[in-house]
């Protein structure tokens, strides 16, 4: 059942004010809806008393959210952009579902995206969006479907699908490590380490693993796999990094093994999606598909 219609504002009362809200300015508002000032006025003031709840304190010629305003104004922008990118999804496939998905930057440009068609061409109806999320994030807030997470099998608030794990090899161009003289696992103390953010304790970790001591590890810090890779070939230091994201690199000898260490990641790729989009069409189909192929 929906909320009362005291509730439910009109959308035309809701965007003039979050216009003004964000610019500060009821003539600035209004020129970006192409209204006149006095017709924004009136309408911030008419949803003002259809909530019973002053959003605006007025100053000379701005406005100033109140407390209350603020609160509103952040989710009424979350909820118009929502809005904004269902109808955008539906013009855009308005004869089959959408899947809104969000990816690990480097595990869909090198896993993901060369094996997309097989899945478009099997379910012609469906359009996949990608965006780029980093981190788990809450579902409930954005309007994503699901996303690939790598970690442990937790996030709140949504239920997880294993996909595979990951094996990383400390990796660099065959010249750095002829110039630093790496035969061991040890002579990697004594060399330039790149890191990456998402996971500050893998050096660590390794080194740990390989029964090397150490005091501390320092290097240059990287938010994404590809920029690592392509620092490591570049010849700025040795990456962990993934093996069956740089294959290309190591079939073409632009990246080698500087020990030939590989380890087996403590953290697992899963698809992870909210339980309430668990049976949606597009999802379902994705689910099927991506399990398969990394199981191949």
């Amino acid at each position: 059942m929906l909320p009362s219609r005291r509730f439910l504002p009109s959308t035309s009362l809701l965007v003039a004010f979050e216009a003004a809200s964000r610019t500060g300015s009821v003539t600035a508002a209004a020129r970006e809806l192409d209204l006149t000032q006095s017709a924004v006025s009136r309408q911030i003031k008419a949803l003002e008393e259809q909530l019973g709840v002053e959003l605006f304190v007025r100053e000379r010629q701005t406005v100033r959210l109140t407390l209350a305003g603020d609160g509103y104004a952040r989710e009424i922008r979350e909820a118009l952009r929502r809005i904004s990118s269902a109808s955008l999804n539906l013009r855009a496939n308005p004869h089959g579902g959408t899947l809104n998905l969000a990816i690990l930057p480097t595990f869909g440009m090198r896993w993901l995206a060369p094996r997309l068609g097989s899945f478009l061409a099997a379910n012609p109806g469906v359009m996949i969006n990608l965006v780029t999320r980093l981190s788990p994030f809450d579902f409930r807030l954005d309007s994503i479907d699901a996303a690939i997470h790598f970690g442990h099998a937790h996030w709140p608030g949504a239920e997880l699908t294993f996909l595979m794990s990951e094996k990383t090899v400390p990796a660099c161009s065959p010249e750095f490590r002829t110039r630093h003289l790496i035969n061991a696992a040890q002579d990697l103390l004594e060399a330039p380490l790149l890191h990456l953010t998402t996971r500050p304790d893998a050096w660590e970790r390794w080194f740990a693993d390989n029964g090397v001591s150490f005091q501390s590890v320092h290097g240059m810090l990287f938010d994404q796999f590809a920029t690592a890779a392509q620092a490591a070939t570049a010849g700025l230091g040795v990456a962990l990094l993934p093996t069956f994201l740089i294959q290309d690199e190591l079939k073409r000898g632009d990246l080698v093994a500087a020990v030939d260490r590989e380890t087996e990641s403590s953290g697992h790729y899963y698809l992870a999606y909210p339980p309430e989009r668990a049976d949606y069409a597009p999802l379902l189909a994705f689910r099927a598909w991506i399990v398969r192929e990394a199981a191949i």
